[in-house]
């Protein structure tokens, strides 16, 4: 269907949408960077449809403990090896602690970035990338995915949703038509999950890889002193492994039962899941849903991530071209 509604050009009944009789202009990608703690990714994403350009799709291995140069050189060079001809405005998805309005980071005691803690991150990378770039406006990774899913993936549809990516940790979206919400009393701390406690500690002491490999070591304790990691529990798990299965449980459970007072509160239509450990579906859709229900609130459905590697890339386009002004 075209802009303009089924079958009629944005420009009119008939007429196309550069005027009468003069052909539209084509509209720039928007070129993205979402930047993990191994890894990061640069694409250009088509703004009409929604969707990364093929062939326009570069990841490179990324070391979070390297000097700051070296980071920003690692990350201009994989946005530098994006095709040419694309918006100057980019969007880029970056986890925390991270100050998204001025563009620089924050890393303090997290284990990675810590190089970039201070750092005027958008500055240097405007530097690096000389006339390509003239605006870079930076967001919180799972922010950029729930908008990526709210774009074009599972959340499309529901005007209150919340988001959240399983990985090393808990990282969450509450998205308010389309908008992240980080402020107010229907959403936690700065509207994000992992600020929440549950069992009198924090969330991501049992909701988090080492709290899920710990608690599987206190059920099955190792006698060659191998902890497995989450992928390889998760293995275990669906092979019959009780212990296996009893962690995942015990996390997604507790994550279940802290989150549930919150999406009464926000009045969330759906809950989207996404992220490494999402991947084992199987195991963490049964002990989020319980843990949710736990409460007696209502049942909110949670669902699957459609774009799970897309979404973040897609979302930082839409902040790119959508947000207010940035650095």
């Amino acid at each position: 269907m075209t802009a303009g509604g089924r079958g009629v050009p944005a420009g009119g009944r008939g007429v196309p949408a550069g005027g009468r009789g003069v052909p539209a202009a084509p509209v720039a990608p928007v070129p993205v960077l979402d930047v993990g703690g191994t890894h990061v990714t640069a694409a250009l994403v088509d703004p009409v449809g929604g969707r990364t350009v093929p062939a326009a799709v570069i990841r490179e291995p990324l070391d979070a403990h390297a000097a700051a140069d070296a980071v920003l050189d690692a990350l201009a060079g994989a946005a530098l090896a994006l095709p040419d001809g694309h918006d100057t405005r980019w969007g880029v998805a970056m986890p925390g602690p991270f100050d998204y309005a001025t563009g620089v980071g924050r890393f303090t005691d997290v284990g990675k970035f810590e190089s970039l803690s201070g750092v005027d991150v958008g500055a240097g990378l405007r530097a690096r990338l000389g006339g390509r770039a003239e605006r870079l406006r930076f967001l919180n990774d799972a922010d950029a995915f729930a908008l990526g899913e709210y774009r074009s993936g599972a959340a499309a549809g529901h005007d209150r949703v919340v988001c959240l990516t399983l990985g090393t940790g808990v990282g969450s979206s509450f998205l308010s038509a389309g908008r992240p919400v980080h402020t107010g009393p229907l959403v936690p701390p700065d509207g994000y999950a992992h600020r929440l406690t549950v069992h009198g500690r924090p969330l991501e002491d049992t909701v988090s890889r080492r709290g899920i490999r710990s608690h599987y070591a206190r059920l099955s304790p190792a006698a060659d002193g191998h902890l497995p990691d989450v992928r390889e529990l998760a293995a275990r798990a669906v092979k019959g492994d009780s212990a296996a299965a009893e962690a995942f449980r015990h996390a997604f459970g507790a994550l279940g039962l802290a989150l549930a007072p919150w999406l009464d509160r926000f009045e969330a239509t759906a809950v989207v899941v996404g992220g490494s450990v999402a991947r084992s579906w199987d195991l963490v859709h049964p002990a989020l849903t319980t843990g949710l229900g736990a409460s007696g609130g209502p049942a909110v459905p949670v669902l699957p991530a459609r774009l799970p590697e897309e979404a973040p890339l897609i979302g930082a386009a839409r902040w790119a071209r959508d947000a207010p002004e940035g650095p």
